[in-house]
C-alpha cells in the first residue's frame, strides 16, 4: 500500500511505503519474543546436560543446531504444504523457539575458543562440520516429513497443489 505525497518540486504525487502501525506487529513481536525465551532456555540446558570441556570438539552445540535445523526442515513442511497454521504460529516456533534454540553466535564463540586453545584442526572441522550438518538435517527432515505423509489420510505431502500440478489419483 502506498499514500501519495507530494515531492514539493510541481505539486505531483509520489508514492511512499505505508508503514504499519506498530501495535499491528505487537502481538507478532510478543510470540517471537516468548518463543525465543522457551527456545533460549532449551538451548541452556541442553548445555548444562551435555556440558563441553574445554578444548573438547562442541558436541552440545553442532547437536542442538542440527536438532533445531530438522526441526525447522520438518515443521516447514507441516506449516506450508499440509496445514494451514493461525498467523502467530510461525514466528512463535520457527523464529521464536527454533531462533532462540540453535544458535550461531555459541557456534562462533565455540570455533573462537578452539582456536585460542591451539586447537585448530579441531575449529576448522566444527566450523565446517556445522552447516553442512545443519543444512542436511533441513533438506533430510523436509524430505522425510513429506515420504511420511504421502498417502496419509490428513495429508499427502504436498496439500496444496501448485498451479497446473494434479495431485495423485487426480484425474488428468
Amino acid at each position: 500500500m502506498t499514500a501519495p505525497t507530494s515531492d514539493g518540486s510541481d505539486g505531483a504525487p509520489t508514492a511512499a511505503p505505508v508503514r504499519p502501525r506498530w501495535h499491528a506487529q505487537a502481538p507478532v513481536l510478543a510470540v517471537v519474543a516468548l518463543g525465543g525465551a522457551v527456545g533460549a532456555a532449551a538451548r541452556y540446558g541442553a548445555s548444562l546436560w551435555w556440558p563441553t570441556r574445554a578444548g573438547g570438539f562442541p558436541w552440545t552445540t553442532l547437536c542442538v543446531n542440527v536438532v533445531g535445523c530438522a526441526a525447522i526442515g520438518a515443521f516447514m513442511v507441516l506449516v506450508t504444504e499440509v496445514r494451514t497454521a493461525h498467523r502467530l504460529v510461525r514466528p512463535f516456533f520457527a523464529t521464536g523457539v527454533l531462533g532462540g534454540f540453535t544458535t550461531f553466535s555459541t557456534y562462533a564463540a565455540d570455533g573462537r575458543h578452539l582456536l585460542a586453545a591451539d586447537q585448530a584442526r579441531t575449529a576448522l572441522a566444527y566450523l565446517a562440520a556445522t552447516p553442512l550438518t545443519a543444512l542436511t538435517a533441513v533438506w533430510a527432515a523436509a524430505w522425510a516429513t513429506r515420504r511420511a505423509l504421502k498417502g496419509t489420510p490428513t495429508g499427502t505431502g504436498d496439500a496444496v497443489p501448485r498451479d497446473g500440478e494434479q495431485r495423485d489419483g487426480e484425474p488428468s
